[in-house]
């Protein structure tokens, strides 16, 4: 069943059906008389917002399928990130209201998507840095940060060479990083190894035929498919495809390097893909004939529960160092997107330059204070 989100009521009623309904209403009101205790984890995090059955039905299973750990294991700071204040009422009334000046990020129902793929940010970056008499490296990837004492003063590429710098901001993984690091203390070291990151495995399909569905990407919740999530790129804006008639799709898949699944070939995982999205009916009897697999080790900080206990004292460390900030979703250890992980980058640099006093830690800890609300308008961007 496919509910929208933002939510439509009538469509969510009709799928779960009237007696669930009520079930999930009632489910609801017994936290509100008696909440369930906060443990520390997700799932009571959630259940005390919204109810065991809502819990059951839409946060448990894909939740577990994205960070291969139960809800209980999971740290109720990912829902405090990305759920915050959002409520069922909240939702509800937004939804009646056709979701117009509603605050919640959860439920923005339209968003600004570059013609030519969100490659193009980077690019239009590389451009004015180059501009500007910088250079940009590209497909030169750093084995470590090479430290002073107390001070980051160079790097090393994985071709053993060295190249310094007066400052040193990174975005490589923050496990990386530390245990590449000479002298760092045994403590922090240990607290460390205890921080772990989630793979993701996108399989693209190149399926012939268009129109295939309307949804610009589908979060997969059933237990029985892998796959966590759907996208269709010709569904983002129709000039990726340049009005060809086939459609290109990506099922993403997560897991740890220790997983069957992250060590099969390429083969096996489009088979895998193409058997899935068949059994989901999203694009009929079309022929499949091509698929491709891109592997990214790292991507997801998994908030296990006591997580915050082991990256303290890392980022107390790293804290100390000079001439060295950490960013990103990779870097910092944190469950960003992309605008805030760009925003840690800009806020960096005024460090650096204008020796501004930022917090890069804050960033969507209390991120904020630092965002803007903006319009795209015909002539532009236009902030609020």
């Amino acid at each position: 069943k496919f509910f929208y989100y933002p939510l439509k009521p009538l469509n969510a009623l009709v799928n779960l059906g009237p007696f669930e309904a009520v079930n999930c209403v009632l489910s609801m009101l017994k936290e509100k008389i008696s909440p369930t205790k906060h443990d520390g984890s997700f799932e009571n995090w959630v259940v005390s917002r919204f109810g065991r059955r809502l819990f059951e039905i839409f946060f448990k299973a894909y939740s577990e399928k994205l960070w291969g750990i139960t809800t209980k294991e999971l740290d109720e700071d990912f829902a405090a990130q990305r759920i915050k204040t959002l409520s069922l009422l909240g939702a509800v009334w937004s939804a009646i209201k056709g979701n117009r000046g509603n605050k919640h990020k959860t439920l923005v129902d339209q968003f600004a998507y570059p013609v030519g793929g969100t490659g193009m940010i980077y690019e239009r970056m590389a451009e004015s840095v180059e501009k500007f008499g910088s250079r940009v490296l590209k497909n030169t990837p750093v084995e470590a940060v090479i430290m002073d004492g107390d001070t980051a003063k160079a790097i090393k590429l994985n071709d053993g060479s060295e190249q310094e710098y007066d400052h040193i901001i990174s975005s490589m993984p923050i496990t990386n990083l530390v245990q590449r690091m000479p002298d760092v203390p045994a403590p922090v070291m240990t607290a460390c190894k205890e921080l772990t990151f989630r793979n993701t495995i996108l399989v693209y399909l190149k399926v012939e035929g268009k129109d295939l569905f309307p949804d610009n990407w589908l979060y997969v919740h059933s237990p029985d498919l892998q796959m966590g999530r759907v996208t269709n790129f010709c569904n983002w804006v129709p000039e990726i495809l340049n009005d060809t008639d086939h459609t290109v799709i990506v099922l993403e898949y997560w897991c740890y390097f220790e997983d069957d699944i992250w060590k099969a070939d390429e083969a096996e995982l489009v088979e895998l893909a193409s058997k899935e999205i068949r059994h989901t009916g999203l694009i009929s009897d079309a022929a499949i004939s091509e698929g491709k697999v891109v592997r990214i080790p790292r991507c997801y900080p998994v908030y296990k529960s006591g997580y915050k206990t082991h990256l303290k004292p890392v980022e107390e460390y790293l804290s100390t160092l000079e001439n060295l900030s950490v960013i990103g979703r990779y870097g910092a250890f944190k469950y960003n997107n992309q605008d805030h992980s760009i925003l840690m980058g800009l806020l960096a640099a005024e460090n650096i330059t204008a020796d501004a006093k930022h917090n890069l830690w804050d960033i969507n800890t209390d991120y904020d204070s630092y965002q803007e609300e903006s319009v795209i308008t015909s002539t532009g961007l236009e902030a609020k």
